[in-house]
């Protein structure tokens, strides 16, 4: 089988067939993985969680035309998105240990793993129907989403062919930091969507600790990032890679401050908003991520 070799200052990456079929359902699994989230947070605003009312099927069937309607549809969408990720996670297995000779030692560890978190994920998927949108299963669920969705993304950036400078210096754990910030941020967002606790505090004054805790949590995550920047900006002959992801998620985090003000002001009284916020939320998770991994891979250089 026909390999592409690129030799980065001392570091040789090999690029076989198998890793760039490997590679591409990757990112199609990200981006899939992405939508599901931003379906989950359409069906949980929607009062669409219990939809249907039985799991894993929908009425009893696999396509519950007699009942659709868009509640329906979209908690229905939601399982069809998640099983189609289900199948991509077997196959990404499968095709990683087939091809191991090809592949990096790790990765038909990584692929296994992220087999793994789908497996439980749809554990939890069925628990937040049979349990009736336990507060707690539907939080774990996001986080679990989450964290598969940053196996993906470790894994596709460890295989894009790269040559870094080794002039990365602490960004990696700067960006690793921002990172986790955001993901705990994140959950405190998911327990704060599952448990209603914005509309209780507006309505019966009820939940506003875990409310306040959501926007005072906003501060950490964002100093980080804005940390994270400020030092790309400062460090010199950087990778335009990373000076990219650096200046995403910066916008990013604007954009989504600007989203949970919105969604604040306004009371969640517009839907997209939330599930946009979620999103884009996700996105810069992703983002920091990807820089952490590249600037993981840039500071090997130096050591070579």
């Amino acid at each position: 089988m026909a390999n592409s070799v690129l030799k980065n200052n001392g570091v040789i990456c090999s690029q076989s067939q198998a890793q760039e079929r490997i590679r591409g359902l990757v990112w199609k699994l990200c981006v899939a993985t992405l939508a599901l989230m931003a379906i989950g947070s359409a069906t949980r605003v929607m009062n669409a969680g219990l939809a249907c009312p039985d799991w894993p099927l929908c009425y009893g069937k696999l396509v519950p035309m007699a009942q659709m309607n868009l509640q329906v549809f979209l908690e229905w969408f939601h399982r069809l998105d998640a099983s189609l990720i289900g199948f991509g996670a077997i196959a990404l297995m499968g095709l990683s240990w087939w091809n191991r000779q090809e592949l990096p030692s790790w990765l038909p560890w990584a692929s296994t793993f992220a087999l793994g978190l789908i497996v439980f994920q749809g554990v939890l998927g069925g628990l937040t129907v049979t349990e009736l949108l336990r507060f707690d299963i539907v939080t774990a669920h996001l986080g679990t989403a989450l964290l598969y969705f940053t196996t993906l993304l470790v894994i596709g950036m460890s295989m894009v062919q790269y040559k870094g400078t080794g002039n990365v210096g602490k960004l990696p754990w700067v960006g690793l930091t921002a990172a986790v910030l955001v993901y705990l941020q994140s959950l405190l967002g998911g327990l704060v969507a599952s448990r209603w606790a914005l509309h209780q505090c507006f309505g019966i004054a009820e939940l506003c600790t875990v409310m306040n805790s959501h926007l005072a949590g906003v501060v950490p995550p964002t100093v980080a990032v804005i940390t994270l920047v400020v030092m790309v900006w400062r460090t010199s002959a950087l990778h335009p890679l990373l000076r990219n992801l650096a200046n995403l998620s910066c916008l990013l985090v604007l954009i989504q401050i600007g989203l949970g003000v919105m969604t604040f002001r306004l009371r969640l009284q517009i839907e997209l908003l939330t599930v946009s916020h979620q999103a884009v939320g996700a996105a810069l998770l992703g983002t920091l991520v990807a820089f952490t991994v590249i600037a993981l891979r840039d500071r090997q250089v130096i050591n070579v």
